[in-house]
């Protein structure tokens, strides 16, 4: 006698269809101003990382509502591996960027309680202008 396949297995195959098994994606592609100088921390586990703030203008669209002053976001990200650190090092405050990297979710411990935030792990990325070109092509128009 053949062995019947358990209930569970018929109702995890016929529940999900095919484009829902497919593999998540999780890539970020911002474009924008390095609000601040690059911080490297050395953290607990004695990786290094480097952080900074990239300010993002909102599409006019997608602003928080009518009246709204929100033009921008600024986004938190954060780079581990060395060749990408060392590059990120480099950028000035007001220099243009663009970045590729996934959204990661932090948690940490603030005050004795726990918290979360997210953050772009930045896994490449260019400075497309430095800032002394971005005041040049402010002025120009």
């Amino acid at each position: 006698m053949a062995a019947r396949p358990r209930r569970a297995q018929v109702v995890a195959e016929d529940a999900f269809p095919a484009q829902v098994m497919e593999p998540s994606v999780n890539e970020v592609r911002l474009r924008g101003r390095l609000a601040n100088e690059p911080e490297p921390r050395v953290l607990p586990s004695g990786d290094v990382v480097v952080t900074f703030r990239l300010v993002v203008d909102r599409h006019p669209v997608r602003s928080s509502g009518p009246g709204s002053s929100v033009r921008v976001d600024t986004l938190d990200c954060a780079a581990f591996t060395a060749d990408i650190r060392r590059k990120i090092l480099r950028w000035a405050p007001g220099d243009i960027l663009e970045i590729e990297g996934s959204l990661r979710r932090r948690f940490f411990r603030a005050g004795g309680a726990a918290a979360s935030r997210y953050e772009v792990e930045v896994r490449s990325g260019t400075r497309a202008m430095r800032v002394s070109e971005v005041a040049r092509a402010t002025m120009a128009g």
